[in-house]
């Protein structure tokens, strides 16, 4: 990546992970010995990012007091929520602390091991605005669908049906000044308040990968994470 920016949204308090983080952001999940964070901040660092801002909220000094600056050669930063800004306010927050013209953003309860190169190629290829990351998937009820003809997003579906499709990934690559240039309001969400309306107005791009996913945003999929987690992060030193 050229910018070497991320912005990882880790303000979730993982409402549905209840059982699990009760007493914790939903990042620091823990799985295996260590938090789920940390698997996202070792796939970035694999992947040469060097900057990376945590977008963050509740009990953040728990994120902050366990990573600190600094992890493996990459730079933390952290840009604190006062108050619950939505995933749009909080990437929105999180920008003003990169300095690069395009950033990648990723939300902080998925790992989906993307070709950041390819995911370039295609996004300068397109002269792309914003790329959103999409997953082929068999079932896309609980995300619902990204429609993307010839590379371009023609439009999103509701969570519900059962059909196959593809799937936000939940990874964004974005020109920093043209998100932040928007006028936007403070508090937002992203996936929904903005990607579906923007799409009619703005060519937007579908970058699509078969690459390992994994949302671990309910208790069946943190399961899954602790089975197969283990196994990659070893797989990677």
């Amino acid at each position: 990546m050229k910018s070497g920016e991320a912005v990882i949204l880790a303000g979730g308090m993982g409402t549905r992970l209840r059982e699990v983080v009760s007493d914790r952001p939903k990042v620091m999940a823990p799985v295996g010995n260590r938090p789920f964070l940390e698997y996202l901040l070792m796939f970035l660092r694999n992947r040469n990012f060097h900057h990376v801002v945590l977008s963050v909220g509740y009990r953040h000094e728990m994120i902050s007091r366990y990573f600190r600056s600094e992890y493996r050669g990459l730079s933390l930063e952290y840009a604190v929520e006062k108050e619950p800004l939505g995933t749009g306010g909080g990437i929105l927050n999180a920008l003003n602390h990169c300095s690069g013209e395009d950033v990648l953003i990723v939300n902080g309860d998925t790992l989906f091991l993307i070709d950041n190169v390819e995911l370039e190629e295609f996004h300068f290829r397109t002269s792309s605005l914003l790329t959103v990351c999409c997953k082929r998937n068999t079932d896309t009820s609980r995300y619902g669908t990204v429609q993307v003809e010839n590379g371009r997003i023609t439009g999103f579906s509701e969570k519900g049906s059962q059909e196959a499709g593809l799937i936000n990934g939940g990874i964004y690559l974005v020109s920093r000044n043209w998100l932040t240039g928007l006028n936007l309001p403070v508090r937002f969400s992203f996936e929904r308040d903005f990607l579906g309306p923007m799409c009619r107005q703005q060519p937007l791009y579908g970058f699509v990968s078969d690459a390992y996913f994994l949302d671990m945003g309910i208790p069946e999929d943190y399961r899954r994470a602790e089975r197969e987690l283990p196994g990659l992060w070893n797989s990677w030193e």
